[in-house]
């Protein structure tokens, strides 16, 4: 199956948590942080504004960080994604 998004909405993959710190302490499941960047899997085609289509910023493959609560997590074929708008992409990592 395929997701394909509306609009300005983003599908996004997260990236997996940070196993140790920088300095080689390894990290407990409960110590993991919540993790803020991810893969973008698949992009709607941008909102409609007064009639006009409003290009998106994102693309597929693009390293992104996202707002730490935002978003839907769905569960396809097994894979877990987060579906959110555009807006609650804060950068693109490059």
């Amino acid at each position: 199956m395929k997701i394909k998004p509306l609009a300005d909405r983003v599908v996004i993959k997260k990236l997996e948590a940070e196993e140790t710190t920088k300095s080689g302490i390894l990290l407990t499941g409960s110590a993991k942080e919540r993790p803020q960047e991810a893969e973008v899997v698949a992009v709607g085609p941008g909102a409609i504004v007064d009639g006009k289509r409003i290009a998106m910023e994102v693309k597929v493959s693009d390293k992104v960080l996202y707002s730490k609560y935002a978003g839907t997590e769905v569960k396809v074929d097994g894979e877990e994604y987060t579906i959110l708008k555009q807006d609650d992409i804060l950068a693109i990592v490059e």
